[in-house]
């Protein structure tokens, strides 16, 4: 990727992602295989004033040899200094830039519970960070950058040098970044119009909706009560706009984590710790996971709804056309971030307490009693396709079709 590109998709992620206050400290989780992208961040975040900038590395060859090596206690131990580390981000109000990269299917064949444990000590020690980022007590902005690896799972014909180009070529176009435009500007263009589709949603209010198509999905979601859809510009408690996921096309908001009842089957696999879930389906009762099935790597399913009590259950609920730039792209990302933003999506685990009245002051207390969903996990799985049809349930009885034939009619 040539210098103008790169620089305009650090400035996007600083400028219009995390939104880095002059004089504000930024944070950046990066993979040892985005490093470039890494070091342009933190000089776009120098020349807009940032006080500084700290790179958090991460290498996934590494992360493999630590489950295939260590013990299990090992990975379950969480040094203090890494815990301090975290609560000193959120003493000085730190931004955050992660960028995703993921090498596709790293962690095959290794012991899935060993990985699973590892991550949910991790999480429980780092709970109080998340909720940190996850209430939008701060801004926070997740990207992507190829590497060889997922790009030629992404392009499989093609040569690794080809593939990874291709992938950068797609994630820019995803992200609304050539050479010739202003990307700032088409982002608060693309801003206005989620806005009009959350405005709309949360006026109606609706007590639930309904989620049919031919592929098997028959689910009825609930949603909390006094619920928010948001979407595209978010705002931190203290006030600052940000962009939580570039791209993002979605509209999401808040299910009721006892009012989910019936199927649904994905149409997109699920890159989960390394492993590569695929064509799987959930049954929902009352809120919860009751029986589900995978034709590949069904074990990791298996470990992810089984994290905690909250993983079998849902905290999000998004809408996106059929009809989207990721989805007209015809391409499978094997990525959350951009599939996802090709498709209506679920998250099982835990909810965005913003997508609430209120929910930002709440006390867990507070939040558990309106139906918000707690985990250790987020994790967003896609099932939204070509021939999705969506009913709103209004508070009277009524039904208001939202989604006819995969894309909005409302």
């Amino acid at each position: 990727m040539n210098n103008v590109l790169l620089e305009k998709y650090a400035k996007v992620a600083v400028q219009i992602g995390a939104n880095v206050q002059k004089g504000q400290r930024l944070i950046v989780n990066s993979s040892t295989e985005t490093r470039v992208l890494a070091r342009e961040i933190a000089r776009q975040a120098y020349l807009i004033g940032a006080k500084s900038v700290e790179i958090i590395w991460n290498d996934a060859y590494t992360s493999r040899y630590n489950y295939l090596y260590q013990d299990v206690e090992e990975l379950q131990n969480i040094p203090n200094w890494i815990v301090e580390r975290y609560h000193n981000y959120v003493d000085e109000g730190a931004c955050l830039i992660s960028i995703t990269s993921p090498i596709t299917g790293i962690n095959e064949g290794l012991d899935g519970s060993k990985i699973q444990k590892a991550g949910v000590a991790s999480s429980k020690a780092l709970s109080f960070f998340r909720s940190h980022t996850m209430g939008n007590h701060t801004q926070w902005c997740v990207i992507a950058a190829p590497n060889p690896v997922w790009a030629s799972k992404v392009f499989p014909d093609k040569s690794e040098d080809e593939a990874v180009e291709m992938l950068w070529d797609a994630i820019l176009k995803a992200s609304r970044i050539t050479e010739t435009n202003d990307p700032v500007k088409e982002w608060e263009a693309h801003s206005i119009t989620l806005a009009k589709h959350n405005k709309l949603l949360n006026e109606y209010q609706f007590a639930a909706l309904k989620f049919k198509n031919s592929l098997g999905t028959d689910v009825e979601v609930k949603l909390v009560e006094n619920h928010l859809w948001c979407g595209g510009v978010e705002h931190s408690t203290k006030g600052v706009k940000f962009n939580a996921n570039i791209p993002t096309e979605e509209n999401f908001s808040m299910p009721h984590k006892y009012g989910v009842n019936g199927k649904v089957v994905a149409t997109k696999p699920l890159d989960y710790q390394g492993n590569l879930i695929e064509n799987f389906w959930l049954e929902f009762k009352e809120g919860k996971v009751v029986a589900y099935g995978a034709e590949k790597n069904e074990a990791t399913l298996k470990n992810l709804l089984e994290s905690d009590e909250g993983s079998s259950r849902l905290g999000e609920i998004a809408l996106i056309s059929h009809d989207s730039p990721i989805s007209n792209s015809g391409i499978l990302f094997l990525n959350t971030l951009f599939d996802e933003n090709a498709s209506c999506h679920m998250a099982l685990g835990r909810a965005y307490p913003i997508n609430v009245v209120g929910g930002v002051d709440m006390t867990p207390e507070e939040l558990e009693n309106i139906g918000y969903n707690s985990s250790l996990v987020h994790c967003d799985f896609m099932f939204g396709n070509s021939d999705m049809a969506i009913k709103g349930l209004t508070k009277d009885g009524k039904e208001i079709e939202i989604f006819r034939n995969g894309n909005f009619i409302i």
